[in-house]
């Protein structure tokens, strides 16, 4: 299984005005690191929850159907599943028609199942793709205030400690309690 973004989120869960508030800052002059640190906190939540905060376009790719034909998305909320496709030994795409595929957006992971059999073997790899939409929506104020809290709080984390900001030391540089503060929203990997 592998997954690729098709489209990333045309806006962030937090704005720099919220960035500003949050931060009690009255100045600009720091906006371009802020900006950064909004993207980089946004991807470290939704890495951590398997969660897309603002709607994107995903793409999964599976070598084979499950035995029982349903496909486990790693992204939530489902928003959308936009198609379906098979690819036979030869190459050529079977895109399967909305009637035959059921969505359950609901579970964790979020779930398609293609109804009936495949009447054709499937390539040895990438036989499946499967195109979706997952995020809460394409404003920020759609998303959940618990989460946009995260992104804040992991913000203006990063500011208070900009030199390892500076040395490209991110990664695994979070604020105690934060993993916790996430457990509620994160999608179940299997």
């Amino acid at each position: 299984m592998s997954t690729l973004l098709l489209t990333p989120p045309a806006t962030e869960p937090v704005t720099l005005a919220d960035v500003h508030m949050h931060l009690r800052l009255s100045h600009t002059h720091e906006d371009g690191l802020l900006t950064t640190l909004i993207k980089a906190a946004r991807q470290q939540v939704e890495q951590k929850t398997g969660r897309a905060l603002i709607a994107q376009k995903w793409r999964l790719y599976l070598d084979k159907l499950p035995q029982d034909r349903c496909i486990r998305l790693p992204h939530a909320p489902l928003a959308s599943l936009v198609e379906l496709s098979l690819y036979d030994p030869s190459g050529m795409q079977h895109v399967i028609g909305a009637g035959q595929i059921l969505t359950d957006p609901a579970s964790n992971p979020p779930r398609v199942k293609l109804q009936g059999p495949v009447p054709f073997a499937l390539r040895e790899m990438m036989g499946v793709e499967v195109d979706y939409i997952a995020g809460y929506g394409s404003l920020p104020e759609e998303v959940p205030e618990s989460l946009r809290t995260a992104v804040l709080m992991l913000v203006a984390f990063w500011y208070e400690r900009r030199s390892h900001v500076e040395d490209g030391l991110l990664t695994g540089l979070i604020p105690h309690g934060f993993d916790a503060a996430l457990s509620p929203y994160k999608v179940l990997r299997l």
